[in-house]
């Protein structure tokens, strides 16, 4: 079985809305807390309500009591994956038929090891693997709900290591679902499927959780005669800052239509109103209200949406008249941007599962994040960018943020919003000079430091292409998600397998990478303070076939253990119009041949090597042998003047030698022969 779809952030909600009409009748379907299981023994062959994915009892996909936790002592049940794909444990909690209205309800108590995750899904149909209705996801701390289609319906934190109650309450005639963490509301959202038949246990990659006193059951539901419902606010993002355009999910929850209404949101002190009229709401159907663009703005803040004016007054039911939202936006580090590499390629049939998670963060992380999709085996590998991100990951696919470790595509939000609130040593911004002619790209990277370094920093600059198309099969994608089977992704459960090359258009694609994958070392001097500026220079010739209006430049500051600090993340367009900066722009003309000079030369036991600095600038002086071996090295700091060292060369074997100065990252060398 595959991974299912799923997100998270670093974003807390507390949500408080009206509850469902109080015309349930209610029964206590099923509940079972282990404790009549002997310890150490598989739960399927016991209980007619418990099986597995395959239907198989009692073997690998089956799960043992424990009594290493419980939150009713003696016996719960212990979930790990052991396998990179997750499982083998996927075990099934069938619920006897299917529901498709009316109120129903699955609560258990979870405990999820410190920084580990906790998995399952709801399965919409009887036949397994036909059907997601939902899929919750628990990862170090952060809980997110979706849908398989809309991601991050539901987010909040939960405590790790210890014991909690989480509570799904689905209103299958309404749409509209809930989740109680320890019974208080966290989030209610519109589902988009709303048939229930069972529930799955799967432990993810890096899942270790406990499960006890799981319940079910279910409830009738009736319709008043007029209701409106706010039934969920989106704001439209969740990092401060950003620009958004909030909507506003309006549930007819009552017989009649609706025909006009009011809706209001109150954010961070301001009102936006929308009069909704001429419309014709039918029983049970949804309404989005968009709200005009507003900024998310640092803190914690309340959001409340309102709905008035029903039909021109008042409906049955006010209790669901009114949501409020508690927001809290991530803070992001100031010039932070965080890289994501994804590593993929078309004969991978999960690689449809990177190309979404990637498509969606470029679209809900937009300034915030550059996307790389790194191929393997495929006419669009970079060998060297291959080889690189291969050695760190243990199978495809897999994403790299920022380089901290190996995760699926599925699960990089946890790694993007810690980056994304790390301060950067450094700043990336990317220069450029394009000349469509001869299609060359030279681009500059101007770092400057945000904080005082030691170390060997490194740069690096990549190529990314989106809207890569070809024909023949190693553009055809393979693709498991056909058929739906596996569950929802983005649109592959409707294509077939492999995607032929016609309908595959790639996004994010590696074209190249400058100087390696490990990054230039030399620009960053080894010590710096705050406000030093340091320029990297590239050169790229453009292939024909390369789309330069659909490339982005990513300007890399990588970190002394290989970790990428932060990175300028631009179009060529956008490059340009920053301008390159050059060596020549560093030193405003002057000849090069004038700044560096070694003599006498050859030399035997005694050089002078004199500098010629015309603007201030961060210098350093390396000596090295033929084989690029450094001898001698002194870093001067800041300088600006003409200077004069000399060397002494007595203990030189005789032969061809190197001496290079650096100059606010810029290289300039002279060969030094000693006889």
């Amino acid at each position: 079985m595959a991974l299912k779809q799923a997100k998270t952030m670093k974003k807390s909600f507390l949500l408080i809305a009206g509850l469902f009409s109080a015309q349930l009748v209610s029964a206590q379907l099923f509940t079972d807390n282990f404790d009549n299981y002997a310890l150490g023994s598989y739960i399927g062959p016991q209980s007619s309500n418990w099986t597995t994915w395959s239907g198989t009892q009692g073997g690998a996909e089956d799960v043992a009591t424990t009594n290493n936790q419980a939150a009713s002592a003696p016996h719960s049940v212990y979930f790990s994956s052991t396998s990179a794909n997750g499982g083998p444990q996927d075990v099934v909690l069938t619920f006897g038929q299917l529901y498709n209205s009316g109120v129903f309800t699955l609560s258990a108590d979870f405990y999820v090891n410190n920084n580990k995750g906790a998995y399952y899904n709801i399965q919409g149909a009887t036949t397994i693997g036909n059907i997601w209705a939902l899929n919750v996801h628990m990862d170090a701390g952060e809980l997110a709900i979706d849908d398989g289609n809309t991601p991050n319906l539901c987010v909040a934190a939960y405590p790790q290591a210890t014991w909690f109650n989480l509570k799904i309450e689905a209103n299958l005639t309404l749409h509209v679902w809930k989740a109680y963490l320890n019974n208080v509301l966290v989030g209610t959202w519109v589902n988009g499927v709303n048939t229930v038949a069972s529930a799955d246990y799967f432990p993810l990659q890096n899942n270790q959780f406990f499960v006890d006193n799981v319940s079910f059951d279910h409830a009738t539901y009736t319709l008043p005669a007029l209701n409106a419902m706010v039934a969920s606010l989106d704001m439209g993002g969740n990092i401060a800052g950003q620009i958004v355009s909030p909507s506003v999910s309006i549930i007819n929850a009552g017989q009649n239509a609706l025909t006009s209404f009011d809706v209001n949101l109150n954010y961070n002190g301001q009102n936006y109103t929308q009069n909704i009229t001429g419309v014709n709401v039918a029983s049970i159907a949804s309404y989005t209200v968009n709200i005009p663009t507003l900024t998310l703005v640092a803190g914690i803040n309340n959001a409340v949406v309102t709905i008035s004016n029903i039909n021109g007054g008042n409906d049955d039911n006010a209790a669901d008249n009114t949501l409020s939202q508690e927001v809290d936006p991530v803070v992001p580090a100031a010039g932070k941007i965080v890289v994501g590499e994804e590593a993929t390629g078309t004969w991978c049939q999960w690689c449809p599962r990177g190309a979404v998670f990637m498509d969606l963060f470029a679209s809900e992380y937009d300034g915030f994040w550059a996307g790389i999709a790194v191929h393997n085996g495929d006419p669009m590998v970079v060998a060297d960018y291959d080889a690189g991100i291969g050695g760190l990951i243990g199978g495809y696919p897999s994403a790299l943020v920022d380089r901290l470790g190996d995760v699926d595509p599925s699960q990089m939000s946890s790694d993007f919003f810690e980056r994304l609130q790390t301060a950067p040593k450094g700043v990336p911004t990317n220069g450029a000079t394009w000349d469509p002619a001869t299609r060359v790209l030279n681009v500059s990277v101007s770092t400057e430091m945000m904080q005082a370094t030691n170390g060997s920093y490194k740069v690096a600059c990549v190529l990314t292409e989106d809207g890569v198309t070809g024909s023949g099969n190693g553009y055809n994608q393979s693709n498991a998600y056909a058929g739906g089977n596996n569950g929802t992704m983005g649109g592959f459960e409707s294509l077939p397998n492999p995607v032929p090359a016609a309908q595959m258009v790639y996004d994010h694609v590696a074209r190249a990478i400058a100087p390696s994958f490990a990054g230039q070392t030399g620009i960053i001097a080894a010590s710096t303070t705050v406000g030093d500026n340091y320029i990297a220079n590239f050169s790229f010739t453009l292939p024909s076939t390369w789309d330069e209006t659909q490339m982005h430049i990513v300007g890399m500051l990588i970190d002394p253990q290989g970790k990428i600090d932060n990175a300028g993340y631009t179009t060529i367009n956008q490059a340009v119009q920053n301008g390159y900066v050059g060596l020549q722009e560093l030193i405003s003309g002057v000849n090069l041949e004038q700044m560096l000079t070694v003599a006498p030369n050859p030399a035997t036991d005694f050089t002078n090597i004199t500098l010629h600095i015309p603007t201030d600038a961060q210098v350093s002086v390396r000596i090295l042998d033929a084989k690029g071996g450094i001898l001698q090295a002194r870093q001067y700091g800041s300088l600006m003047g003409d200077y004069e060292l000399g060397i002494n060369t007595t203990n030189f074997t005789p032969g061809l030698y190197v001496v290079e100065m650096q100059m606010n990252g810029q290289r300039i060398q002279k060969k030094l022969i000693i006889k």
